[in-house]
């Protein structure tokens, strides 16, 4: 057994879940990464989760960009679009949001 302080809790929230439902997986996985870290875009996709249905990413209860990294012993939660207007505001969504599309569309997706 891995130790466990190699590895990244990720739990999954919303219609993405249909997704892991499809594959015959938990909602919550636990996934060993490098202590150096992983992207969380690469996390997404080792999920088989559609990366464009992923709008927020959380790491330790705070909104990250889905181009930021992870690290071992981090708790993660993958949100779909669709969180309230004023949530997503105050949670920081919209931020990242706009974040995540400036980086996409200049190529410099990742730290």
């Amino acid at each position: 057994m891995a130790d466990s302080s190699k590895k990244v809790d990720i739990h999954i929230f919303g219609f993405l879940r249909d997704f892991m439902d499809e594959q015959g997986l938990p909602y919550a996985i636990e996934k060993e990464i490098p202590p150096e870290g992983r992207i969380a875009y690469d996390l997404v996709r080792e999920l088989r989760l559609p990366v464009d249905k992923v709008e927020s990413v959380f790491r330790n209860g705070r909104v990250i960009n889905i181009h930021d990294l992870v690290f071992p012993g981090d708790r993660v939660a993958l949100f779909p679009h669709g969180t309230p207007g004023p949530y997503r505001v105050f949670l920081g969504i919209a931020r990242e949001n706009v974040e995540r599309a400036r980086r996409e569309s200049e190529g410099k997706q990742f730290i």
